[in-house]
């Protein structure tokens, strides 16, 4: 338990010089696009006077120097005061929160799947070598990691919604239903499975070419060939001794994806119509709304920092090596 103590530790040390780095980087990049939220919303509205638009900035704090804009933004993220949207006319931490349950149910059951889905591929990819399972799981895998978000998204809206409508194309429910209890559940449930399934594809892939490498390595090693040699069953020698060993490097990887997976659930959302941070994302760099654009590079970044601490306490369960 120390040991772990002292993993978590050290990534969370870690984590503050990094959070101020990506807040710093992401801050001086969206400062540097030409024009601001107040041309968005003269364009928008049609036209404004000068007078109308310096005043806005000057109410927004636009026309301060970027230093002091910056220190601003710095004191207020300490005291959980992520500033106001211009766009919404709200916090930006109310904006965020309205927004962000959808996107989590979205990336946790696209990860779910992915990794369960990923292993089970790969371990029977590592059985199999050299067979025509394997060959036809890695043409399948292959295709998917190959494949762009947005074109699986769109191929599973035409096959299981156009064509055999077994789902519904987009949204998170169904509008005007007024439904409660189980039947809300099950609808909500209904709408998730195709975009779930599209923002996984690509990690499923990941996943079982990477599971499928590190079981044939493990499968090698002689204290396979020893389990085997005592009469052990095949299953539990590829389950208990081999599996668990395989999915150490599988760990590792699935945590430093947590941030592709908001990457790719801004053009999930977009395509599936999807009530999250991605369409939030999208709407707001086209307003240029560079408060609630901070707020949510934030907020991601302090959910990498958070999966990795667990990935770290999660390595040294399955290794006991790290724990010595």
């Amino acid at each position: 338990m120390r040991a772990i103590g002292k993993v978590i530790l050290r990534t969370l040390l870690q984590a503050i010089p990094t959070m101020l780095g990506i807040v710093l980087i992401s801050f001086i990049l969206l400062h540097l696009m030409p024009g601001d939220a107040v041309d968005a919303i003269a364009g928008m509205s049609g036209s404004a006077s000068q007078e109308t638009m310096h005043a806005m900035r000057e109410a927004y704090g636009l026309n301060d120097n970027i230093v002091v804009q910056f220190w601003n933004y710095i004191t207020g993220v300490f005291s959980l005061n992520f500033g106001q949207s211009i766009n919404y006319s709200a916090p930006v931490l109310d904006v965020i929160m309205e927004r962000l349950p959808a996107t989590l149910i979205l990336m946790l059951s696209a990860f779910v799947l992915a990794l369960m889905t990923g292993i089970l591929v790969g371990w029977g990819m590592a059985v199999f070598a050299g067979k025509w399972p394997d060959r036809l799981l890695t043409s399948g895998s292959l295709l998917f990691y190959s494949a762009p978000n947005f074109w699986v998204g769109l191929m599973i809206i035409v096959v299981f919604s156009a064509k055999l409508r077994w789902f519904p194309s987009g949204g998170a429910e169904s509008i005007g239903a007024s439904l409660e209890g189980w039947a809300w559940f099950l609808d909500r449930l209904h709408h998730l499975v195709l975009p779930s399934v599209a923002l996984a594809a690509f990690f499923m892939a990941i996943y079982a070419r990477l599971t499928r490498a590190a079981m044939l390595e493990v499968l090698r090693q002689d204290y396979i060939r020893t389990a085997a040699a005592k009469g052990i069953h095949p299953v539990v020698i590829q389950f208990r001794h081999g599996l668990r060993n395989a999915l150490i490097p599988v760990t590792t990887v699935a945590g430093l994806h947590l941030g592709n997976l908001l990457g790719g659930a801004v053009v999930v959302e977009t395509v599936f119509n999807w009530p999250g941070l991605g369409r939030l994302t999208m709407s707001a760099l086209a307003a240029r709304d560079n408060q609630v654009l901070l707020g949510i590079l934030l907020l991601s970044s302090v959910a990498v920092i958070v999966t990795n601490v667990v990935i770290d306490w999660l390595i040294t369960l399955l290794d006991p090596r790290i724990r010595a």
